[in-house]
């Protein structure tokens, strides 16, 4: 349903977005509440819709936001809850001049980082995403990205993936025109082979300006072992929430970066 059917607040029509894009792979689409290819349907407090809460639909329209995010995105998986709308409704909560939010999926699951390079299909997709998002009025704030369970089952995907990660991020960055486009990533809390500790350590070093981290270690599972539970999912959004206000202090006003470090937050003393 286009937006302009959907009876949003006149603020939705007239203030331009603060677009988050989400990105990665599919604990960044979302299996919260997932068992046995089976969403529950349960959507939590912290996840609920918002008129102030819109998302980029796969055939390219701003509809008001709802779980799953991705659910024409990765489409060859059931998608359940994510951290995209907790994230959302916490920038809502902690800002009163937030006005609108406009999330942009384009994860998929099961991609290594190598499929997120220049040039290929994910890769294009978020781009050609991000670019129409922007252009009803509005601004990319930061991307989202959640990625990197593939990338445990070899040595040597484990072992480049610091090298492949930070161009990925310096490609986008250019071919965005946004070269210090704030960009939060999570550490992994799971992943699908024996690498996961190699990930992590490049993901915690990862020493690109405007690029922080939270860790999603400890952070509860589904019975799979891999992708977060609900809950879990909604912490990750709040965590993710908290970052983006730390890192930049009025992200929805000036758009300007607090720090031009790498920021690390942990959700557990």
């Amino acid at each position: 349903m286009l937006l302009a059917n959907m009876g949003l607040a006149q603020a939705s029509y007239s203030q331009g977005k603060n677009i988050i894009v989400l990105a990665g792979q599919s604990n960044m689409s979302g299996r919260g509440g997932v068992v046995n290819d089976t969403w529950d349907g349960v959507i939590p407090p912290e996840c609920r819709p918002n008129p102030a809460i819109l998302r980029l639909s796969a055939d390219l329209n701003w509809v008001e936001a709802s779980d799953p995010l991705h659910r024409d995105i990765d489409v060859t998986k059931i998608c359940g809850v994510g951290p995209g709308m907790a994230f959302a409704n916490r920038l809502l909560a902690k800002g009163s001049s937030t006005g609108v939010v406009g999330l942009v999926p384009c994860a998929i699951g099961g991609t290594n980082i190598s499929e997120w390079a220049r040039g290929t299909n994910p890769y294009s997709q978020l781009v050609r995403r991000a670019a129409v998002a922007v252009q009803g009025g509005g601004r990319i704030q930061a991307m989202l990205w959640y990625q990197g369970e593939s990338d445990t089952v070899s040595e040597m995907d484990a072992e480049l993936y610091k090298e492949r990660l930070e161009k990925f991020f310096m490609d986008l960055r250019a071919d965005l025109e946004s070269p210090m486009l704030p960009i939060i990533q999570v550490a992994l809390a799971s992943g699908e082979g024996p690498f996961v500790d190699k990930v992590r350590e490049a993901q915690l070093g990862t020493d690109l300006a405007n690029v922080s981290c939270v860790d999603a270690q400890g952070l509860q599972l589904e019975p799979d072992q891999l992708h977060l539970t609900t809950p879990a999912q909604v912490q990750l959004g709040q965590m993710l929430a908290d970052a983006f206000l730390h890192t930049i202090p009025s992200p929805l006003q000036s758009g300007a970066p607090k720090n031009t470090s790498p920021l690390f937050f942990k959700p557990f003393p």
